[in-house]
């Protein structure tokens, strides 16, 4: 990974922000994805765009996107695209979805972008510098206790019973009456600038994840699976972000989770 990488990924920001800006709270095509997840012809123009920019400049690198699927590669290399993560609340003309784009080495997630294209906020997280946030160094913020954590989870509806129940064990040792629902990638760009605390959710594909992990660690905070363990390629999707790495064992002594 290398500064040309972060210059690229910044490029491919600016083309999938250029593509979906025209539909917001404008007309557009939807329908249902077999999981009844929603896709919108926003979705597909920003991954198109993004698609074109690296088949022209990375033609070696693998390129996995949640609309158009896999393109293999030969470097070692992965691009993991999502071009609207938080479809349904770009659908409601709620400018707190955000577009993801990774770079992943060898498994490993190096180098991540949250773009928040109406707002016109970018977060850009890439191993061996701090994040920042429209070109600024952001960090996340200390947290004394888990009493007095503020905590966000995309929604209630996307967690299991299983889930559910462990993650409302967790809940119930937060400062709960501050506990934030909805939000998507963007309540970890807000962890990273130091807003939340702590975000927990299950069920996510790598598009979903792969590029919070470089943006979390490098404003001085910490991303795990529910074991504990590092988030990577072949992870299953129940992912912690803690602003505060001291949190990470209180949180998973709290959700008593045997992943």
């Amino acid at each position: 990974m290398t500064p040309a990488d972060i210059a690229l990924a910044n490029r491919l920001a600016d083309a999938a922000g250029n593509a979906i800006r025209p539909f917001f709270r404008s007309t557009f095509d939807h329908e249902a994805k077999p999981d009844a997840s929603p896709v919108t012809e926003a979705d597909r123009a920003a991954e198109a765009a993004v698609r074109r920019i690296l088949d022209a400049e990375a033609p070696r690198d693998a390129i996995v996107g949640e609309e158009f699927g896999e393109k293999p590669g030969s470097s070692g290399r992965s691009w993991i695209i999502d071009p609207i993560d938080g479809t349904v609340s770009f659908m409601a003309g709620r400018p707190i979805f955000g577009t993801l784009i990774a770079l992943l080495e060898d498994g490993w997630p190096v180098l991540g972008v949250i773009d928040q294209c109406i707002n016109r906020e970018r977060w850009v997280g890439a191993t061996g510098y701090p994040t920042t946030m429209n070109g600024d160094p952001v960090t996340s913020r200390s947290c004394a206790s888990l009493s007095q954590a503020a905590l966000a989870t995309s929604g209630p509806q996307y967690f299991s019973q299983h889930d559910g129940d462990h993650f409302m064990a967790l809940a119930a040792k937060t400062a709960h009456k501050r506990m934030l629902f909805g939000g998507d990638c963007y309540n970890y760009a807000l962890l990273a600038s130091g807003h939340i605390d702590i975000v927990v959710e299950a069920g996510l594909k790598l598009h979903d994840f792969a590029a919070l992990v470089p943006v979390i660690i490098g404003s001085g905070g910490m991303m795990s699976d529910w074991s504990g363990e590092p988030l990577h390629a072949a992870s299953g999707g129940h992912v912690i972000a803690v602003g505060d790495p001291a949190r990470l064992e209180d949180v998973l002594e709290a959700l008593q989770c045997q992943h």
